[in-house]
Parts: structure tokens; sequence; C-alpha cells
């Protein structure tokens, strides 16, 4: 009867004895295997003998020529921005100031009210004025009652003196007091007159106590506040304003750059420009020459040019540094004149079934192009129809070179990278 140690043994596994023979399904890896080999050779095989059997062609780039309707830049140079109208409005007498009804940045039309003065002294000669005309006119009055009077005395006289009944003294003392009195009333009509023109005068007087805005625009800057003395002139030191606020008319903005002397006969009137702010880098703004200043600058040899705008907006403010290039006028294309196209070597154009065509790669491909041919350009052909810029064209092609057929390019060298790997190994 077998142990408990016996049965132990019979369940231990030995290992020293030989593994048993391998199935059918090592086989079919082994035959998977072979097939996958079999097909990378066969698509080596087809890579280096097929490929191999295209044709070696050097290449080339065409090349687009410029559109000559254009216009190219012949000078660039650098200016300000500056206003053509620009005014710091100050009052025509001196006086203080009562109140101001501007604000930096405020738009201001023709004739608003901008500032008043303290109007007392003005309406005090006013008030002279208008009494001196009142009495002027009263004593123009009182004349002519006179002279009324006096006229018809000296035409009572004098029929009584034809008839004899008073004296020829009297008719005469009588005509000289009629004559004196129209002289009287002449000199009361002239001081009645002077009268109103001195009121007139104090009407002005009393109107310069208000400061009105001289043209449309936008306040830049406000001067004065209330309290302050201003006036015309400068007077007083800094205890006296000279002006209210600067108005700028932004519609009168223009630039002004300074064109060396060797360059400026490039500059014509009515040049086109284009401007560029320095602020706004790529806004171009499209400009015109308004006027070579006849002035040269002798310290910096320089000649002045105002360059018109023909742009309007409310990011263009004064003194912004401006970059301008002044342009050549496009030229008109002619009608009937072809439209450019590329350049491409003449040794790419060749002749199929009667028309030039030419050969354009296309991957590992060539395809056939008919064109249409302008100039010769040198060693080079203007093609108008048929290749774009940028597209490789084969040189000199092979006779039997087809459409669609298989290429190898040429390295930049002139040989192939099989001919260089080749040579390396022998």
């Amino acid at each position: 009867m077998a142990t408990s140690s016996d049965l132990l043994k019979e369940l231990r596994i030995d290992r020293s004895a030989p593994p048993p023979p391998s199935g059918g399904g090592r086989g079919l890896w082994i035959a998977l295997g072979a097939i996958g080999l079999i097909a990378v050779l066969g698509v080596a095989g087809w890579a280096v003998f097929g490929r191999g059997n295209a044709p070696e062609v050097k290449t080339a780039t065409a090349v687009a020529i410029g559109n000559g309707g254009g216009s190219a830049s012949v000078l660039d140079a650098t200016g300000y921005v500056v206003a053509r109208r620009m005014a710091t409005v100050s009052a025509k007498i001196t006086g203080k100031v009562r109140e101001v009804m501007i604000e930096e940045g405020q738009r201001v039309e023709a004739g608003q009210i901008m500032a008043t003065l303290d109007p007392i002294d003005a309406d005090a000669e006013r008030s002279l004025a208008d009494a001196q005309l009142g009495a002027a006119q009263s004593d123009t009055v009182r004349v002519q009652a006179q002279l009324k009077e006096a006229e018809i005395n000296a035409t009572r006289l004098s029929t009584l003196v034809k008839q004899q009944l008073v004296s020829r003294s009297q008719y005469d003392q009588a005509v000289a007091q009629r004559d004196s009195l129209r002289a009287q009333l002449l000199t009361a009509q002239r001081n009645a007159k002077v009268a109103g023109g001195r009121l007139r005068i104090a009407d002005l007087g009393v109107d310069n106590t208000v400061v009105r805005a001289p043209f449309a625009g936008v306040v830049t800057a406000k001067a004065a506040q209330p309290g302050e003395i201003v006036s015309p002139l400068s007077a007083g030191g800094g205890f006296t304003r000279t002006g209210i606020g600067t108005i700028v008319d932004m519609d009168s903005l223009e630039v002004e750059v300074d064109v060396g002397e060797a360059f400026i006969g490039r500059v014509q009137p009515k040049m086109p420009v284009e401007a560029t702010l320095n602020a706004y880098q790529d806004w171009k703004i499209p400009a015109e020459v308004i006027a070579i200043i006849p002035a040269a600058d002798r310290g910096k040899a320089t000649v002045k040019v105002r360059i018109a705008l023909k742009t309007k907006d409310p990011r263009i403010v004064p003194d912004m540094g401006v970059r301008v290039s002044f342009l050549e006028a496009a030229k008109p294309v002619a009608a009937n004149q072809p439209k450019p196209g590329v350049l491409v070597p003449a040794a790419a154009i060749v002749q199929r079934d009667g028309g030039d065509v030419a050969f354009v790669v296309e991957e590992d491909k060539v395809r056939q192009r008919a064109l249409k041919l302008g100039r010769s350009l040198g060693d080079d052909r203007e093609v108008t129809q048929g290749v774009a810029g940028g597209e490789t064209v084969v040189l000199s092609p092979p006779d039997d070179l087809k459409d669609g057929a298989r290429v190898r390019v040429a390295a930049a060298g002139g040989e192939s990278a099989s001919d260089d790997s080749a040579s390396s190994s022998e």
C-alpha cells in the first residue's frame, strides 16, 4: 500500500523529460511569414526596377511677370499731420472772464459763443453814447422849429418891403436869421449822426465782451478760467491770459514732409501718395501731393512738401507721425495688350502635334500643357497661357516623353541621386 510520500512524488512534474513535438499551429505562422517576405521583396523590386526605368530630367521654375499697370514707390519720407486751419481764439479787448463755455474735445460751430467777459464798462459806455444821441436828436428838432419860424418871417417881410411898409434893414435881418438857423440845423444833424456812430461803436464794445468761434472745429486746448484777465496783447506778465482756447478744423488736416534736395526731382504736384500713420501701421491712406514749397532748409538740406489726405477719419489728429510713399502714376493697360504671364526657359518649350507645349512636373509624373507664347526675353520666353508662376517645367524634354510618364528629377548639381550613390559605392 502506497504511502503519502509516494503519492506526493507522483504529483511532481518531471522537467528533465524532452518537450513534446510541435503541432500544426507553428507551421501556419511560418507559412504566413514567408508570404509576407515575398510581398515585401516584390514591392522593393518594383520600386528599384520600375522607377529605375523612368528617365531622368532637369527642371526649372516658371517665374511670374509683375503686372505693369500697378504703381511702384519712387521715394519714401516721414513727416507729421498738420492742420491748415488752427486758431488760438482771444478777446478783442482786455477784460475779466465771466464764463467759459468750452471744454477740450468739444466740437464748436462757426459763431458759437466760447466765453463772455464782464460787460460793466462796455454797458456804461453804451448808455452814455445812447444819451448823447438822444440829446443831439433833440437839438436837431429845436433848430428845425426855429428855422421854420424864421423862413415864414422872412417870406412875410419880403412882401411888406416891396410895399414899402417895413424898412429894408428889417427884411435883411430876418433873412440873416433864417440862414443862420439853416447852418445850425446842418450842424445839429451832423452832431446827431456822430452820436449815432458813437452808439454803434459802443454796441461793438458790448459785443466784444462775447468771444465766438471763428470757424467750425474741435477744441484742443482750454486756456482761461472765470475770473482771469484776458487781453489780445501779452501784457501783465504771467497774470494775464492771451487766449480763451485753441480750435482746429479737422477737415483741413494734411501732411507735411521734408524731402532731401537730392530726391526732390522725383516729386511732382498731383502725384499719388500712400500715407501710413505710425499709430496704425496696417492702415494705408490714399493721398496726393498738393504743392512743393519753393524754399529749401539750408541747415537740413530739405524741401517741404504738402500732401492732401483723401480720407477724413476721426483717428487722424494733428501732430501724428506719418510715413509716406510717393508712387508712380499707374500706366493704363491697352485693351488689345496681352495679359502678363510667366517666364520659362526656351529649352522647356517643344513641338508636339504642330503646337507649342511644355511638360509640368506633378509629383513623379509629367503633364503636357499646350502653350500660348509671347515675347522672347533672352534665353526665356513669355508664356501667357498654359503654365502658372511657381510650377516646375522639364528642360529639354526627350522626344519619347509622353503625358503622364514617370520621371526622376535630377539633383541640383546635375546628377541624380542614384548616380551619386553608385559613384560612391565604386
